[in-house]
């Protein structure tokens, strides 16, 4: 057999046996993720020596960075929950635009929320406030759920400071604040397409129904919540560093003395650990909470986060073990051949890993490193533009090999057989759409 055919082959039976193990037997997707590992080295001839280092590299090259970011992601989110912040935000945000509009009023507060946390935290985090708008605003649940949903997994995709974004701004030697613009530029008509607009569609005929333990949510008065003002700063807090630090070396001299306090406050990790601080103070303390009370709420919100990473840290390994078994190039070279341009090839490459592996965070990464040896072609193609690329093809195709696909079902209760005409179908809409509008924007920016 041809090696190209033998070896995607290898892949192919990979993809299909954690399909079947998560499907038919209901086995964690961290140990699929493993198992399929596994049969990709022995199948590929690995030396044995080598799988478990590639495992192990794998896991901790993706965790390295995530987990911090995560964990910080994780108090912010739960300060915002506790305090009622997101609360707050979802109800100014549809007093100001109308109850009949609820569901983009709860795409602006997705998109918004979803800055500073990761995809899994904003969904744990928004849940109880949709069904609460759901019953307030009495519009259709699915319209309402897809606009959240559909933000979260956007912005999670293409905006930094969020890992995988940041993580190929830097492999691309992107401008982070360009890729943030162009981020914000294409990722919310694709949002708002593949949410609202999509999630009214889907709502004519194949409605949801609230869960049990979310129909008796009752809204919190608005003098036990925080101002709108510093709710709104505190998320947007790692944000404006890191724009700021993009100003900064824009405008200024990068060897200035002043630069290394910059790039210290403009770095992700810090700029989400003064976020965190910042939301002690005025999500905790301000709101009559004790350091005690802080504490229990920060450890509750680790826990979950436990599992996640256990996933990430799966597929990390799951696509350290592509790489080094020789599928990686095989695949490099087969979507390498392909004579389109470098942004479709950059989309379909990550879509292709996201249906893949699962993780868009991994696809993302994985993509990055695909596309980095084609674009020597190409020196004057803004690395952003790719970055955008990048982020718009891990959106879409969201499946079972997807945590997230995972968590959106039992947070929301949506039955299997609605998932991927609901949640599959929006991501890959919006994956289309984000692909339409990288290529309109780098139309127009040249």
């Amino acid at each position: 057999m041809d090696p190209t055919v033998s070896m995607l082959s290898v892949l192919g039976i990979a993809i299909l046996m954690i399909i079947v193990l998560s499907i038919k037997f209901r086995i964690h997707a961290f140990i699929s993720l493993l198992a399929a590992c596994f049969l990709i080295a022995f199948a590929t001839g690995m030396p044995l020596d080598k799988i478990g280092k590639s495992i192990e590299v794998g896991m901790g090259g993706t965790l390295g960075f995530l987990a911090p970011i995560l964990a910080l992601g994780a108090i912010i989110g739960k300060m915002m929950e506790i305090s009622g912040g997101a609360e707050k935000l979802s109800r100014t945000l549809i007093n100001i635009i109308g109850k009949s509009r609820a569901a983009w009023a709860m795409m602006i507060v997705a998109y918004i929320c979803g800055i500073p946390v990761f995809l899994q935290v904003g969904i744990v985090l928004l849940t109880p406030i949709l069904f609460c708008v759901v019953k307030e605003s009495k519009q259709p649940l699915v319209k309402i759920a897809l606009a959240m949903t559909t933000a979260l997994t956007v912005v999670h995709c293409i905006v930094p400071p969020h890992p995988a974004a940041m993580a190929i701004a830097l492999a691309l030697k992107a401008d982070v604040g360009k890729v943030i613009f162009y981020g914000l530029l294409v990722g919310l008509p694709a949002t708002a397409l593949a949410g609202p607009v999509y999630g009214h569609f889907l709502s004519k005929n194949n409605d949801l129904e609230v869960p049990a333990q979310y129909s008796c949510v009752e809204p919190t008065p608005d003098e036990k919540l925080p101002a709108f003002g510093i709710t709104l700063f505190t998320i947007l807090l790692p944000l404006l560093m890191m724009i700021g630090k993009t100003i900064i070396e824009l405008v200024g001299d990068k060897n200035a003395a002043y630069m290394p306090i910059v790039n210290f406050l403009g770095s992700p990790i810090t700029a989400l650990f003064l976020a965190a601080i910042l939301s002690y103070y005025v999500m905790g303390l301000k709101r009559g909470f004790s350091l005690g009370d802080l504490a229990k709420k920060t450890e509750s919100a680790m826990g979950p986060m436990a599992t996640i990473i256990l996933v990430i840290g799966a597929a990390g390994a799951f696509n350290r073990v592509i790489l080094d078994s020789g599928i990686g190039d095989v695949l490099k070279a087969v979507l390498t051949a392909i004579q389109i341009s470098p942004l479709i090839m950059a989309w379909v490459i990550a879509i292709v890993m996201r249906f893949a592996i699962g993780s868009a965070t991994v696809a993302m990464m994985t993509s990055a490193g695909f596309i980095t040896p084609v674009l020597a072609a190409y020196p004057s193609l803004d690395p952003a533009l790719v970055a955008i690329a990048i982020g718009a093809g891990a959106i879409g195709a969201s499946h079972v090999t997807d945590p997230g696909f995972w968590f959106v079902k039992e947070s929301l209760g949506i039955p299997m057989n609605k998932m991927f005409t609901i949640y599959t179908g929006s991501t890959t809409i919006a994956a289309v759409i984000g692909l339409a509008g990288t290529l309109i924007l780098a139309a127009i920016v040249g």
